[in-house]
């Protein structure tokens, strides 16, 4: 078969586009799921999520208990209707950062823009939707226009913004959705980007390059002579001065990947790159369908995870991993926790704070240093 564009005329007239449109949920806090999970998730991996529910609710988001939370996504939850559920965490206070794969994030601009994505059938021929110009992520459905056009969007957004230079992911982030809440007023209620620009939640992505937003930010050097780059460097250090600013540190892991690592990464360079003993994560929450058996659990059990000094020895009964597909727990997770008598938090606004934590960081850094090389000298 000659190789074409999706999209290009083809032999199919199948319907595919029919199935309805995938909207992002936002759950309300109910009693009657919040009921469900405490008596009727007992054991095995109900039971798992029951914990990982009442850890969160009880614990990290008690009144008295300033946790630094951070929310790591990992798998198509964006296109599966999930962010939703991220900007109403967000927006309540209950996450104070995001690490997210580039791709949730880029289709995430997707709702942002109206278009439209659709359920379907993971059993379709893709040869025929390809030759319709039909994107499939599993049943997940949408036209190939919706990718041109989301592309269109961020180069145009690239050259309009100006910026130049190195910057971290989390202002590129940041200024992408500040620039959707100027051209397209009221998307942040179903744009994660977008609402995250508006309560100062930063969102970092540990593998720029590997997403559509990337891949036309690489467009944008070659074809424009852009200088700007996403630099890693300062994403590692402004990850690690929040961590570090924070009074206690928790997690909560959806799927693995990158994400998971680029977040429980930072105690480590903290005591072993820095010499800052700031200990590990008081709370650790998965959700994932991995196992530790396969090597490929990103990061391991939150008790491998101790040996690593990204979490505390003395807190495990405050970890939980529970083997659920996300699509499934996150919600009834969210669900749980907006029902608690803790659904709402001061917002920290860390987006605003990150140069003076990086700065903090860094006073703390040359202090480690001039005490170890004290200590060598003597």
């Amino acid at each position: 078969m000659p190789h074409r564009a999706p999209g290009s005329p083809g032999l199919s007239r199948k319907p595919f586009l029919t199935g309805k449109p995938i909207k992002y949920y936002r759950p309300t806090g109910s009693p009657q799921i919040k009921q469900l999970i405490d008596e009727g998730f007992q054991a095995f991996n109900a039971g798992r999520l029951n914990e990982a529910c009442q850890i969160f609710a009880e614990k990290m988001l008690a009144p008295d208990n300033e946790t630094t939370i951070g929310l790591t996504v990992a798998g198509a939850l964006t296109p599966a209707g999930l962010g939703g559920c991220v900007i109403e965490l967000m927006d309540r206070g209950l996450v104070d950062f995001v690490i997210s794969t580039g791709a949730n994030l880029y289709h995430d601009l997707h709702y942002a823009l109206n278009f439209t994505l659709r359920r379907g059938s993971p059993f379709l021929n893709d040869v025929e939707l390809y030759e319709e110009g039909v994107i499939r992520i599993y049943d997940v459905l949408f036209p190939a226009t919706v990718l041109l056009e989301t592309d269109a969007y961020i180069r145009d957004f690239l050259v309009r913004s100006g910026l130049n230079g190195p910057i971290p992911t989390s202002e590129l982030h940041y200024r992408l959705g500040l620039d959707l809440l100027e051209k397209f007023p009221g998307c942040e209620e179903h744009s994660v980007l977008a609402r995250a620009a508006k309560v100062g939640v930063p969102i970092y992505t540990s593998s720029p390059g590997d997403s559509s937003i990337g891949m036309n930010v690489a467009y944008h050097e070659l074809m424009n002579g852009s200088g700007l780059m996403i630099d890693p460097n300062r994403d590692v250090n402004e990850v690690c001065a929040m961590v570090l600013a924070g009074k206690q540190n928790g997690c909560v892991i959806l799927g693995g990947g990158s994400p998971k690592n680029f977040y429980l990464q930072a105690q480590p360079t903290l005591w072993e790159v820095y010499s800052i003993p700031k200990g590990g994560n008081d709370y650790f929450i998965q959700i994932t369908t991995d196992q530790v058996v396969w090597g490929g659990l990103s990061g391991a059990t939150p008790a491998e995870a101790v040996s690593w000094g990204k979490v505390n020895p003395g807190v495990l009964p405050d970890t939980v991993v529970a083997y659920v597909d996300s699509t499934i727990a996150f919600p009834l997770f969210c669900e749980y926790a907006l029902a608690s008598t803790n659904a709402r938090r001061p917002r920290k606004e860390l987006v605003h704070k990150r140069d003076a934590l990086v700065a903090e960081l860094l006073a703390e850094a040359r202090a480690a240093r001039d005490k170890r090389d004290a200590g060598g000298a003597e």
